[in-house]
């Protein structure tokens, strides 16, 4: 890795992240309380329900412009418009698994087409941390219940938060003891409504295996209902930014923050300073996105080997660039647990794949679970479904950028592409669910950041079973 030099990105403000979020006057106030998460499955499958008609509405509303002379173009960017902010009114609101999907699309749209992504882009990064909040009412409600009514003696905290994602919000505050921090407040009803809304989709998902006989999708839903549940305990994450912060204790490179105190719903840890990877993103030159995207693989690849831990939530509202140029990475509630670190299958798979060895790859996909007994496949297909994923690790370095990303991921999604059938015949094992998870979704993250960097040489440091295959 580079030396330890100062980057900074190109900021509007030197001394907060530019986090746009509702005040809590904002449309959505009822008695007093501010965006209630609808509890409900029939509540929250009518908001989602609204998501398609209200396109519907718009689209009827256009023709009937477009007859009285309103051209064309500006009546489709209006209606994009509308329907994006929509969709982040709706995803927001129900938090929980629903704005969890939100937030997915966000990472992966640098995998979509443009045309079709365009218009959302801004609402899908502002779902990253900056969904409709709690009333102030509500927030006091909560460190009372939590950390009882003499709750100023022990942290102070200013009323409008910094952030508000899918089951919790982040004010900033100061702690008895004079330190900056991070107060994370859980949502009333955040862990009925993100159970709903796996269940449903665990639902759904099942239902899909009677046309994807290749796919054992159980194993898969079962793995995020499990990692929802430790999501919801602040206990549980406490814990992991503990283990992360004591190893990455004085590391030039990385900095986390060591928990200050932990209740039920209330999560105090220090603050970090900086710019996020989304204001990075928008303003960092190519020397700070550079930067930036070496330290974010790293930080990724090495957690595992050096913590036993796997940070699982890599969308870039978990991360930032402190003003001494480190990576700040936050929240710890979504994690894999490695102790072993990653399996060296990956890197054998990954190297067999640059060499070319279809045969291989196909085995070793075989021994691991990938694919079930009884399916047939073609090596030579399933290493050209795998081939663009590797690609980064051919040369020295590499170039991600958006439109490579949407090249590497047109096997899966673009159903004419001959690549597509072939994933449709391959499974995901549980045990490597999250670790899937996390890749795909920080190369998203690497391409949105258009960085170049050299990818094969990270990958020889810490994937196990890579150098060496």
């Amino acid at each position: 890795m580079a030396g330890s030099q100062q980057f900074h990105a190109r900021r509007r403000d030197d001394d907060a992240p530019d986090v746009r979020v509702q005040h809590p006057s904002s449309p959505g106030r009822h008695n007093g309380r501010v965006n209630q998460i609808p509890r409900g499955a029939a509540g929250r499958t009518a908001r989602l329900a609204s998501l398609p008609l209200g396109h519907a509405g718009r689209s009827a509303r256009g023709v009937g412009r477009r007859l009285t002379g309103t051209p064309a173009d500006v009546v489709s960017e209006e209606i994009q418009r509308r329907t994006a902010e929509q969709l982040f009114t709706v995803l927001g609101s129900l938090k929980g698994g629903a704005m969890k999907v939100g937030q997915a699309l966000s990472v992966l749209e640098a995998a979509m087409p443009e045309e079709m992504v365009g218009p959302y882009r801004e609402m899908l990064v502002r779902l990253q941390d900056a969904a409709p909040p709690m009333s102030t009412a509500e927030v006091h409600e909560i460190l009372a219940r939590d950390l009882g009514r003499r709750w100023r003696d022990e942290v102070s905290i200013e009323d409008r938060p910094v952030a508000a994602a899918s089951i919790g919000q982040v004010h900033r505050g100061v702690a008895a003891d004079g330190r900056t921090v991070a107060v994370k407040l859980q949502y009333p009803g955040a862990d009925r409504a993100l159970r709903s809304d796996l269940r449903q989709i665990a639902r759904l998902a099942r239902v899909a295996t009677t046309w994807m006989p290749a796919i054992d999708i159980k194993p898969v839903t079962d793995e995020l209902l499990a990692a929802a549940d430790e999501e919801l305990d602040y206990g549980l994450e406490a814990a992991n930014q503990r283990a992360f912060a004591e190893a990455y204790r004085d590391d030039p490179f990385v900095a986390v923050p060591d928990v200050v105190l932990q209740t039920r719903h209330v999560l105090v840890g220090e603050w970090v300073d900086g710019a996020s990877l989304g204001q990075v993103i928008r303003d960092g030159d190519q020397d700070v996105r550079d930067r930036v995207g070496q330290l974010y693989l790293e930080f990724l690849l090495e957690g595992p080997s050096r913590v036993g831990l796997l940070h699982a939530d890599p969308h870039p509202g978990n991360f930032r660039l402190t003003p001494d140029g480190r990576l700040g990475v936050i929240d710890y509630g979504a994690v894999a647990r490695l102790p072993d670190g990653i399996p060296d299958v990956v890197g054998r798979l990954a190297r067999r794949a640059l060499d070319g060895d279809a045969q291989g790859v196909l085995d070793g996909l075989r021994d691991e679970g990938f694919v079930l007994p009884g399916i047939e496949v073609d090596a030579d297909e399933v290493l050209a479904y795998v081939l663009p994923f590797v690609e980064p690790l051919r040369e020295p370095e590499h170039a991600f950028t958006r439109e490579w990303m949407r090249g590497a991921a047109r096997g899966v999604t673009d159903l004419r592409a001959p690549e597509f059938a072939t994933g449709l015949r391959l499974n995901m094992p549980r045990e490597y669910a999250m670790i899937h998870r996390v890749f795909v979704g920080a190369t998203g993250v690497l391409s949105q950041l258009e960085a170049t960097i050299p990818a094969r040489a990270s990958m020889e440091r810490h994937l196990p079973g890579f150098a060496d295959a």
